[in-house]
């Protein structure tokens, strides 16, 4: 379907409503009811994650991400994206039925109020509760450490080490093949992460308008509404495996862009892939290097690394700045930080750096990696 065949649908569709019956919307308010009485059940999973955790994220949600997957999935194109794009044209076609008087203001407001709490409705019970789920602490049973800069040190230095030796070739990397052996590792670490597996499929979908994400340095996003993945066509092929293990996360139920991240590493680096083991490796060796440049240790740390390792970050970086607007960057940094913290993330955007605090945790905790077999690599 093309963009103007949506647009005519949509404004037939406006028109039709537009001649409705006015006792129709005798009940328009249900929906802002409804919206409010899910904003007070929101409240209430905050105060009480261990009992949205139970009920909701692993009881709930994995059933809906199942059935919503499963219907989506068939498409070849994001339903997510399309969904988006109907708002907007459905927002254009009503301003121009107001200005040529086919609807009034009465009925403009209150068809705007019952969208906006219908979107606001289902995107919580469809997947956003799960940020006020328990934390990644208590869900793993991860022991919550106090490392010191020695302990930093040392991760940083293994760091290097593991992405020297995991260093892999992309030319002849399958897309197929890397998804199936993400499924795989997520699949064996199920218990581990504490996520209900299958709980649907993860195909993976382009963003329908990449270029425009990519101006905003987007790498891909969950779209919660039809339970569908999206990565960015312009992606590397070396970033393709961590990007598609963090969006992954994402489906399972993981809100948080730290806890994701999180995600991402474990799953591509006790896999047996070396391409997963680097892709997943070069990531978050990047939010260590940013966290540790200050450290009088930091030039001689850095100097470890391979040549063909800082190639590649060289080729990233170039990518994207190329790819980048800087206004659509800032302002989509912006709506992004706000809708961290509206869902009560409180670092907003710097959520992500967070992955830094995890991997700490993980690595000093060897009582975890005993009890999951899983060794750091």
């Amino acid at each position: 379907m093309t963009n103007s065949d949506i647009f005519v649908t949509t404004l037939v569709w406006l028109r039709m409503l537009a001649k409705v019956p006015n006792k129709i919307f005798q009940k328009w308010f249900v929906l802002p009811i409804l919206a409010i009485v899910t904003f007070g059940l929101t409240e209430i999973g905050a105060r009480n994650p261990d009992f949205t955790e139970k009920v909701y994220s692993r009881s709930i949600y994995p059933v809906l991400a199942y059935i919503i997957s499963n219907l989506s999935n068939p498409f070849p194109f994001s339903l997510d994206d399309m969904f988006y794009l109907l708002l907007i044209i459905s927002v254009i076609t009503l301003v121009v039925l107001l200005i040529t008087k086919r609807i009034s203001w009465k009925y403009l407001a209150r068809l705007v109020l019952n969208v906006l709490a219908m979107v606001y409705v289902l995107f919580y019970f469809l997947w956003g509760f799960n940020y006020y789920r328990e934390d990644l602490n208590t869900r793993l049973q991860l022991k919550e450490q106090m490392p010191d800069t020695d302990d930093f040190l040392k991760q940083l230095e293994n760091l290097i080490d593991d992405t020297n030796k995991s260093y892999s070739s992309f030319e002849n990397m399958e897309k197929e093949i890397i998804d199936s052996l993400v499924e795989d590792s997520y699949k064996k670490l199920a218990k581990a992460l504490a996520i209900k597996y299958p709980a649907g499929k993860r195909k993976d979908k382009s963003i329908t308008w990449s270029s425009f994400f990519a101006k905003a340095g987007i790498s891909g996003y969950f779209g919660p509404f039809f339970n569908e993945i999206h990565v960015n066509k312009k992606v590397l092929p070396i970033e393709y495996p961590s990007v598609l293990a963090h969006e992954k996360a994402h489906q399972f139920g993981i809100t948080s862009e730290a806890e994701a991240n999180f995600y991402a590493w474990i799953v591509c680096t006790q896999s047996s892939s070396k391409q997963l083991q680097y892709s997943a490796n070069l990531h978050i060796l990047r939010y260590f290097l940013h966290q540790g440049y200050q450290l009088e240790e930091y030039p001689e740390i850095i100097s470890k690394l391979d040549v063909r390792v800082k190639d590649d970050y060289q080729r990233i970086r170039e990518n994207w700045m190329n790819l980048r607007n800087e206004k659509v960057d800032r302002v989509a940094s912006k709506v992004n930080d706000s809708y961290l913290k509206s869902n009560k993330v409180d670092k907003g955007i710097k959520d992500y750096t967070g992955v830094v605090k995890h991997v700490m945790n993980f690595s000093l905790d060897s009582a975890f990696q005993k009890r999951h077999n899983l060794p750091v690599k």
